[in-house]
């Protein structure tokens, strides 16, 4: 959410002009990026922000390895950091998550994670940008 609580918006061709094919794709348009293409991110004390806005939304003490190829957390950084919503896509039912500031694609979120949550936030590396701790 911004500061004075309000959603942020922009058109289709603000989004396109501000973002790579591949992040437009999985952020606007829902997509996937393909497993074990976002193994780099750094293993130091950080935070994880959404790549179409900027909001935090994963802290990396939250971060584990679910051996899916696809970055994943147990909790967010604060619950109201994102949202989810039915997605019945591939005649499948899963809970997708998606940034509650921007409502960018993230991933889903699963039931089979670590305690203490036992949820795996499996995310889009593409979705989200590093950001070290000093």
């Amino acid at each position: 959410m911004t500061d004075s609580g309000e959603k942020l918006v922009k058109t289709d061709a603000e989004w396109r002009a501000q973002l790579s094919d591949l992040t437009y794709k999985v952020t606007r348009k829902h997509g996937t990026e393909r497993a074990g293409t976002h193994d780099d991110f750094p293993k130091v004390p950080g935070v994880f922000h959404c790549v179409c806005c900027g909001a935090p939304l994963f802290d990396q003490a939250q971060k584990y390895e679910s051996g899916t190829g696809w970055p994943s957390f147990w909790a967010p950084i604060e619950p109201e950091a994102v949202e989810t919503s039915t997605d019945r896509s591939f005649f499948m039912r899963r809970t997708e998550v998606h940034c509650a500031r921007c409502e960018a694609h993230l991933g889903h979120v699963f039931p089979d994670g670590p305690q203490p949550t036992g949820l795996r936030y499996c995310m889009n590396g593409v979705a989200m940008t590093f950001q070290p701790k000093d």
